[in-house]
């Protein structure tokens, strides 16, 4: 990796007629997911062997070239509580089809909540294990639209050994979630949570009433007692938790927050408020909880950070990385970022045609979804426009490579 003009980091130079070339042009903002500089100066992304090259000015431009004409560039959101079971299908809606659906709404990457909807759902733990085993390895090499599907979550049941997780853990699960199945007592739930990560696994714990015949409603003191990295949809699924309660688990721990669509918006309020009294940003994370009784949504995220940076006022900029390069860093994933040396999953968006708005964050800060003009993963073009989002008002003009 050398230097060039203006300090840009440039990781090999390509030839113009290189395939595996890609340049973005006249981007009119660059979104980078970070929150510590949540907008990157220039206008032009260029892309090699799917990841992200170099940043910076016009002279960069090689390859196909993207004309965005000042649309926003944006890393892909990630929906960091995401229903998949098996093939881009849900018994929960009986919908074929979802996730390259969702694909159209901005969203390049998800997250398994836990593959609980499976019809008649074993809970003995040699059961349990075959399911995350099961799930890890159907989803490993299928891409339903280009998206990134990482499943195969262990759900934390009585009966599960230090060691079981341990096993799992070598095996590379590494999602846990803890919710759906009845402990004795909380002390035992704690020390399961506590082998799995010792073992390297995120656990998310299901936050408010239960949703599953096997389910627990979990509120704030009990999030407290068990220490999850996670509270999963903490505004509320379906149920939200009080609001003293909230406050309290935002002040006196370090429990990542979740936010979704299919939560409470009034709860996502109060919280989001509570985050700012402690300076807690850096804690917060966005998902939908879909598909669910709430339906199949392909723009929920998008919904999310729309609500969010309006009614929350949240600089949309922010209320981004909440949904793509901070959750990225709960789950430890690549993506989510525009940043040299990051896969391209990358999204261009702009103000729907008719808004008042000028530009896709205008948009946002006032609650409209953004139009989807193009969705790219690993520098390859998957959605040119979206067919759910509003629609922008241009279009993205390829220029292919000149031989």
């Amino acid at each position: 990796m050398t230097v060039g003009q203006g300090g840009i980091y440039v990781a090999r130079r390509p030839s113009t007629a290189d395939p595996n070339v890609v340049t973005i042009i006249n981007a009119g903002r660059l979104l980078t997911g970070e929150l510590t500089a949540p907008v990157a100066d220039g206008d032009t992304v260029r892309i090699v062997d799917g990841r992200i090259d170099a940043m910076g000015g016009a002279e960069l431009a090689e390859g196909t070239v993207l004309d965005v004409r000042g649309m926003t560039v944006a890393p892909g959101l990630i929906d960091s509580h995401s229903h998949v079971l098996f093939g881009d299908y849900t018994p929960r809606q009986q919908a074929v089809g979802f996730l390259e659906r969702y694909v159209h709404g901005g969203v390049t990457q998800v997250v398994s909540a836990g593959e609980i909807h499976i019809p008649n759902r074993p809970r003995d733990p040699e059961s349990v294990k075959g399911l995350a085993r099961l799930a890890a390895g159907s989803w490993r090499e299928h891409r339903p639209g280009g998206m990134k599907v990482n499943a195969g979550v262990v759900l934390l049941t009585p009966g599960l050994t230090a060691g079981d997780l341990a096993e799992l853990a070598g095996e590379g699960i590494r999602l846990a979630k803890y919710g759906f199945s009845v402990y004795p007592e909380p002390a035992a739930a704690r020390e399961d949570v506590r082998n799995a990560q010792r073992n390297g696994i995120v656990v998310t714990a299901h936050s408010g009433g239960p949703t599953a015949a096997d389910g627990v409603p979990v509120g704030a003191e009990l999030l407290m007692e068990l220490g999850p990295d996670i509270a999963g949809h903490v505004n509320g699924g379906p149920t939200s938790l009080d609001d003293d309660g909230v406050r309290t688990l935002v002040r006196e721990t370090g429990i990542i927050l979740q936010l979704v669509q299919a939560g409470s918006l009034r709860s996502a309020l109060v919280i989001l408020d509570a985050v700012r009294e402690a300076g807690a940003a850096h804690r917060v994370i966005l998902g939908t909880d879909t598909p669910t009784g709430t339906g199949v949504m392909p723009l929920g995220l998008l919904k999310t950070v729309a609500e969010l940076s309006s009614l929350g006022e949240v600089d949309p900029a922010v209320t981004w990385a909440w949904g793509s390069g901070r959750v990225a860093d709960a789950f430890g994933l690549s993506g989510g970022r525009l940043a040299v040396g990051q896969p391209a999953d990358l999204v261009v968006i702009d103000t729907p045609l008719g808004s008042v708005a000028d530009d896709a964050e205008g948009a946002l800060a006032r609650g409209d979804i953004p139009a989807v003009a193009l969705v790219m993963i690993d520098g390859r073009v998957h959605v040119d426009p979206s067919d759910v989002s509003p629609r922008p008002r241009d279009r993205v003009r390829i220029r292919p490579a000149r031989q």
